[in-house]
């Protein structure tokens, strides 16, 4: 097998902004930035806007779009479309 073909896979922290969460995990992404873990031990960490922690499809938080306005508008304004 060739030697140096693929990346490094270690422990790596991220931290989600949103909710403050934050996961240990491994992964080939790396980081400057780094941060004590609970082990004591000092692993990279990543910065990410968005996880399952803080995302609306798996915290059950979503928003239900006004779907019968959208639809009602819709016809209103192509109703006329196609007749002569």
């Amino acid at each position: 097998m060739k030697q140096n073909t693929h990346p490094k896979y270690e422990a790596i922290v991220f931290h989600d902004l949103a909710s403050g969460t934050k996961f240990l995990t491994r992964s080939t992404a790396t980081s400057t930035k780094t941060i004590e873990w609970e082990d004591g031990k000092t692993y990279p960490v990543i910065d990410v806007e968005i996880s399952s922690e803080s995302h609306p499809f798996y915290t059950g938080k979503q928003r239900i779009m006004d779907s019968a306005g959208r639809v009602e508008r819709f016809n209103a304004r192509f109703a006329g479309f196609g007749k002569k």
